[in-house]
């Protein structure tokens, strides 16, 4: 099998308040694989996401990626294979440059001087943003910083890469320009949003969250025409299908 995959087996997770944040949630993302993953607030996917690369491990369950199981010794080499974009870009830009942003992962890991320019140079080409290389991270637009974000993630060569609300807070045209930069990726995708019309556009597969449970799992088109599923879960069937013919 890929090691491009990511799969959770019958994951729980309960905060130290004692509030269950999962229940049992199983699922296998396979190699090239777009999924979104959906849910009112509260209904786990934050946490979820959190599970991914170990910053929460299971109170009961496994977590595997790429047939590693995480656990507190094998954090470090999963955390090669996942690559996590945080909702709030500022909270991945820290460094005086765009270019020491994207190049802080690869220096970490150790590698040669070259092949951390080559991978700042393929993170900024693969979004677009070679142009940013020496800008002030902070000064960068909303568009501009998701883009960023994206590529200190790329520059560390994720096998998995997950998002988080990743067109949150974008006008329009950055929002569609974040669109069309995640259809071009190849990588095995976790997406979790709330932004349903992207989700309709992007993903051929949807797992959808309510109260810490795994409810639904199959394809996009599907599941987003239970009008049923969408209103117990919080949710709203997006404006494109309620507009489209039958």
């Amino acid at each position: 099998m890929s090691h491009h995959y990511l799969r959770f087996d019958r994951v729980h997770y309960r905060y130290p308040n004692g509030y269950e944040a999962l229940r049992g949630v199983s699922f296998e993302i396979r190699h090239g694989e777009k999924v979104a993953l959906v849910g009112a607030n509260g209904a786990g996917k934050s946490t979820l996401l959190l599970h991914t690369d170990g910053l929460l491990l299971p109170c009961e369950g496994q977590v595997v990626v790429g047939g590693i199981a995480l656990t507190p010794r094998t954090l470090p080499l999963v955390r090669q294979s996942v690559g996590i974009v945080f909702q709030d870009p500022d909270n991945q830009l820290f460094m005086p440059t765009v270019e020491e942003d994207v190049a802080f992962g690869p220096a970490n890991m150790g590698l040669s001087p070259e092949e951390i320019e080559q991978r700042v140079d393929a993170a900024l080409r693969a979004v677009g943003a070679e142009h940013l290389r020496t800008a002030i991270p902070s000064r960068l637009s909303g568009g501009q910083k998701k883009s960023v974000a994206i590529a200190t993630v790329l520059s560390m060569q994720p096998s998995v890469l997950v998002l988080d609300e990743p067109t949150a807070a974008l006008d329009p045209r950055a929002r569609r320009q974040t669109i069309e930069l995640l259809r071009r990726f190849l990588h095995t995708t976790l997406i979790a949003t709330h932004d349903l019309e992207m989700v309709a556009e992007l993903c051929d597969r949807t797992l959808v969250m309510h109260r810490g449970e795994l409810v639904a799992d199959g394809a996009t088109a599907q599941i987003f025409r239970d009008r049923e599923l969408l209103e117990t879960c919080g949710l709203e069937q997006p404006v494109s299908l309620r507009t489209a013919p039958v």
